[in-house]
Order: structure tokens, then sequence, then C-alpha cells
């Protein structure tokens, strides 16, 4: 049994990693991870340094873990700043931290990458593997963000402490087409839906949908500079740069749309979304300016439609945002582990997430109650 961590994913070979990763999930591939570091969007001058794990036995590659050495919390989606100042405060050091993660992209997927899905101990050996490695190097911690459902019980058996988030998805019910979806609404909340819809119309604006092959780069330009513009607007740059992107229609041109809208055949804003054969990703957005209902239309609206023309189960179109319960989007929990070198701080934030655990419990049941569905249309 052998555990070797490497400094670059581009250290094992693509097609070894891929039959451990599969396909369900495009940013689990090696090609979306080797760009995110080639590009220069993951790199130690990011504060992201590559620290993936492989577990080998026998000479057999085993399972594999993506892991990186943190020097700041930015790209993660699980919130620990207070944790940092708390750290700080003390007189300690919160940074470096380590964390498996896909850089940038909280979706819930498998963060144990094994040859057998139900291989466990393969799983254990991990956690043992990234707890030593932090102890070795004098990471304050390590922390796994958004793994799969089937991977909670064993992290909680590994004793790391659990923390729980919400988020929104859709799900198909196998609708023949958007206005059967929209047949499951209540009277009220189905006429605001097409009362969005319709204001994007009358302003004359259309959509294209582009996949990763019809995006060259003079197309990414375009796109690029409506999400630049919308994250500068916001005080920050784009997580990654536009060679990521460019290089995301080479290497995976069947798992990237866009969704462009357009007056009079200009571009006026954009969604990149990342899919599977059964699920859609929502990741970007970006506007040359404010144009009433166009955000909801162009990526939730247009997401929705595309799934239930393409047959896709289920829509994710990221963190955050309770406006996407009137759109048909559900409360889900997702879900991060914790492992803390020092105890004093591990005692006490395990107490601070069974309090906000309970908290996240009532959210969800709460904004459960105001779904747009009829009584029986939401299971």
């Amino acid at each position: 049994m052998k555990v070797t961590v490497l400094e670059s994913i581009a250290d094992i070979d693509g097609a070894d990693w891929d039959a451990l990763a599969g396909d369900a999930y495009p940013f689990l591939r090696h090609a979306f991870l080797s760009l995110a570091e080639s590009t220069g969007s993951v790199t130690p001058d990011a504060g992201w340094t590559p620290r993936h794990l492989v577990l080998e036995d026998g000479g057999q590659l085993r399972a594999v873990m993506p892991l990186y050495e943190k020097t700041h919390s930015w790209g993660e989606f699980v919130f620990d700043w207070a944790w940092a100042q708390a750290y700080e405060r003390a007189g300690f050091d919160y940074y470096p931290k380590l964390v498996s993660a896909v850089p940038f992209t909280p979706a819930p997927s498998p963060r144990f990458l094994r040859a057998d899905p139900d291989d466990s101990a393969a799983a254990a050996l991990l956690i043992d593997a990234a707890i030593d490695l932090a102890h070795d190097t004098g990471c304050s911690s390590f922390h796994m963000l958004f793994p799969s459902a089937d991977e909670v019980p064993l992290l909680e058996e590994a004793g790391l402490l659990m923390r729980k988030d919400c988020q929104f998805h859709w799900h198909n019910r196998d609708y023949g087409g958007f206005d059967d979806f929209l047949a499951t609404f209540t009277s009220a909340k189905r006429k605001k839906a097409r009362r969005d819809r319709r204001k994007v119309s009358e302003q004359g604006i259309r959509f294209r949908r582009l996949k990763g092959r019809d995006l060259d780069n003079a197309a990414w330009a375009i796109v690029y500079a409506l999400i630049a513009r919308t994250f500068m607007l916001r005080g920050s740059l784009p997580y990654f740069n536009r060679a990521f992107f460019e290089g995301l229609s080479d290497q995976l041109p069947d798992n990237i749309l866009v969704v462009l809208a357009e007056i009079d055949a200009r571009a006026v804003a954009a969604a990149v979304f990342f899919e599977s054969d059964k699920a859609l990703y929502g990741r970007y957005w970006g506007s040359e300016g404010h144009f009433d209902a166009l955000h909801f239309e162009t990526c939730y609206y247009q997401g929705i439609e595309y799934c239930i023309e393409t047959g896709k189960q289920l829509f994710e179109p990221g963190t955050q945002g309770e406006h996407k319960i009137a759109r048909g989007f559900s409360p889900v929990t997702t879900r991060s582990a914790h492992w803390l070198a020092r105890p004093e701080f591990s005692h006490a934030i395990e107490r601070y997430l069974d309090a906000e655990g309970r908290h996240i419990d009532r959210y969800i049941e709460a904004v459960d109650a105001h779904t747009p569905y009829k009584a029986g249309d939401d299971t």
C-alpha cells in the first residue's frame, strides 16, 4: 500500500485519473483540473498548491483525492473566515490549510475517486493520509467540501466534524415541455413565471445555445468580457481566466454549454454551464447592463428548458439565492467535513456546527413551504 502526494495533476496520466473519476461530473475530469492548474487559475501564487493524493495497492491504482494546500478561503463557498479570525485572535495561524474540493465549483460530487465505489477502506486511508499530510506540512486543518451524500457516513465514521448548508436544485419530473413544468405551479406563481419570460421577449432579447465546439476564441472573448464585467462590478476578478474556458472548448467540448442573450445579434448577456448526460450545472453569468428579468431567464428558465428537452434529471444552478425558489428550485442539504489539529478549536467549532445545523434544518423547512408548486406536485 502506497500513498503519493502529487504537486501537479499533470503528474498522473489523464486516462488513469478519469478511469476513477468517471464522466458523471465534468469538473472531476483530469482535463478540467489540469486546465485549472496549467492556465494559472489554480497555482501556489493564487493560493492553491496542488497536493493530490494517489493510493496504490500492489502497484495498481486504487483511489485518488483532489487536494490543495490553501493560503486563503476564497473560491470555496463554505465560509470559515470566522474560524480564521478566531485562530488569529488566539495567536495561531489558520493558514495554510488542506482542502479537498473542486476549485471554484460548489457542486456536490465524489471526493474519493475509487476503482471500486464501495471501497470504504480506500476512503479511510485517504482521510488518514490527508490528516498525516496536514501534520507534516504544518497545516491547521483538513476540509472536504461538497462531498457526495454517500461519502458522508465515511467522513462521520472517521470522526470529522460535519457541517450543513443549503442549496436550491431543480429535478426533472419527466416533463413533456416547459409548459408541463409550469402546469405544476399554482396559478399565481405560473402567471409570474410567464410574465418574467414575456418581459425578456418584449425587450427584443433572443437566445442562442452554444456547445463547447461552437465556441472559438473570438466567441469566448465576447462571453468572457460579459462575465468579467459582472465580476468586477462586485469587486473581484473571475475565478477562471479566459484561457481556461478556451481550453475547455478544446478538451471537453461536450461538457460546456453557453446560453447567449442577444439583441439584434449583439450579445448582451451570457451564462456558462457545465453538463453531463444527466445533469446541468450553472456556473457563471455576465451582462453588459441591467435588463428586466434577464438574469432569471438566462440562468434559470433557459437551463430548465434545456434539461427538459435533453432529458437531464438534475439542474444545480449554483449556491445561495432564495429567489430560485419561485422559479421551481427546491432546497437541499449540502455538507462539508472538517478536521482541526488543535482540540480546543475543534471542540468549540463542533458546538457551533451543532447549533448551525439545527438552524439550517429550520431554514430548509421554512423555505420549502414557499415553493411555487401545487400541493402534491413538488415531490
